[in-house]
């Protein structure tokens, strides 16, 4: 259903049956990782042109990994993680 590299890949699917009768397929919920217990490659500290993509591609080597990033750091909303100049980040060991 998810692309190998999606934070969703290795959630289950399963099926909900309605009282009419519809069958409805969902992903089960995902939960966030401790950043914390996420082995570490590094920190970097945030300059005020940074991107989040970029920094992705520099740091994991690929941009649409940033979901990595967001995890290591508990944010909830990636955005967040570039919006001050000055804050620390960390890398996380890219996951596999």
């Amino acid at each position: 259903m998810f692309d190998s590299t999606s934070r969703y890949y290795t959630l289950q699917t399963t099926k909900f049956t309605s009282l009419d009768g519809r069958t409805i397929a969902y992903v089960r919920r995902r939960f966030l990782p401790q950043g914390k217990d996420l082995p570490a490659l590094g920190e970097v500290v945030i300059q005020e042109s940074d991107r989040l993509d970029q920094l992705t591609t520099t740091t994991l080597g690929e941009p649409e990994q940033f979901w990595q990033i967001a995890d290591a750091n508990n944010a909830m909303n990636a955005v967040d993680l570039t919006a001050e100049s000055g804050q620390r980040l960390r890398i996380p060991l890219p996951q596999v």
